[in-house]
């Protein structure tokens, strides 16, 4: 037996909005006009992202109707307010998204691990304590919670998980990824920022890891990942007053493109295998920009990202949970004869950490 994802879930808040509704939203809140509200659309176009989704009503409201931010926003929301409705909001998301993944086989009583990841909000006691009591788990069950680590946590919740299974053969690991990036929007009209608003979104996804031969799922296979030096400056997140500040440089792509084939290579090596013994590709879709580069960088295809463009098409950039997105819906087009075949998977964030993994897909029904 060998670890395994053995079922995925994914949720969203009830709020989707086109992102020509957000453009406007954009619009206004920074009053743009003439040259710097085309930049602003031709920027959100260029995003390949049709719809988001957030926790808040307001990105798809006019300024009578909103329900968070001040019409003139002014005052501007500070950051406990934005945490207190991550607080709100958190638990019946992830709620969603595990009642999604679990099947009806597991008997929740035999959740042995929880580990949560969410880099948007933070409270004590927190997220897995609720989960524990609101879905009734065990109260010993152990709880890890891996925070404010960005796009690539959820690999490592997934190493994590692979690392409790291989030490313990019953153990059955529930991963919850929640991001609620909504809140964080920041009425700053640098460029890092307004790229960081033109592509994040809210979602929760999770995943069950165990110990399995028979159970239809992805094999944890093999994992890598470096830190580009020096580029701590090209992407990351700070706690401000007025929310958690996300920096996200135009330079992120073309170090991805640089760096990338020598992480795959030394990944694939280890198990002597090539770049063409690779049958689906399931890439974080941090933006539109990042996929092209690794395409470019691998020599793969727009058919080979069709899974994460779809991902990035329909909800944004969800952080944590967008990769997890992406292999349910690799998951939702498997058959039986993909059993054997192999994913490889990358993610990116904070550091600029490069975060790169191998799965193989175990029996199919």
């Amino acid at each position: 037996m060998k670890p395994c994802i053995t079922a995925i879930g994914i949720a969203n808040p009830v709020y989707r909005t086109s992102q020509d509704k957000i453009a406007e939203f954009m619009i206004r809140a920074h009053q743009m006009k003439g040259k710097a509200k085309n930049r602003l659309l031709a920027l959100y176009r260029a995003t390949g992202i049709k719809y988001r989704y957030s926790v808040l009503k307001d990105y798809g409201s006019p300024p009578a109707d909103f329900q968070f931010y001040e019409p003139n926003f002014t005052p501007f929301p500070g950051t406990a307010k934005r945490n207190e409705i991550y607080r709100k909001e958190a638990l019946p998301l992830a709620v969603a998204a595990i009642k999604d993944c679990l099947p009806a086989r597991i008997n929740k009583q035999l959740i042995t691990h929880l580990i949560t990841v969410s880099c948007t909000g933070l409270y004590a006691p927190g997220l897995d304590i609720e989960l524990v009591e609101t879905l009734g788990l065990p109260s010993d069950t152990r709880r890890t919670g891996i925070n404010y680590m960005g796009c690539y946590a959820a690999f490592n919740a997934l190493k994590m998980a692979k690392a409790i299974c291989a030490s313990a053969t019953d153990a059955k690991v529930l991963i919850v990824c929640v991001e609620l990036c909504s809140l964080h929007f920041q009425k700053d009209s640098t460029p890092d920022f307004m790229l960081s608003n033109a592509l994040f979104g809210d979602g929760a996804a999770a995943v069950l890891v165990e110990n399995s031969r028979e159970v239809c799922g992805f094999e944890l296979v093999d994992d890598h990942c470096t830190v580009v030096p020096e580029s701590n400056s090209e992407m990351s997140w700070q706690i401000g007053d007025s929310g958690f500040e996300m920096v996200l440089s135009q330079n992120v792509p073309d170090l991805i493109k640089r760096h990338i084939p020598q992480l795959t290579n030394e990944l694939l090596a280890r198990h002597r295998w090539q770049l063409s013994d690779i049958d689906y590709f399931a890439i974080h879709p941090g933006g539109k920009g990042i996929i092209t580069s690794i395409q470019q960088a691998l020599g793969t295809t727009a058919y080979d990202s069709r899974f994460p463009l779809k991902i990035l098409r329909d909800y944004g950039n969800m952080s944590s949970a967008t990769i997890l997105f992406v292999l349910k819906e690799i998951w939702n087009n498997l058959n039986s004869s993909d059993h054997g075949k192999k994913v490889l998977c990358f993610a990116f964030g904070p550091g600029l950490t490069l975060e790169s993994m191998i799965l193989r897909i175990t029996k199919t029904s």
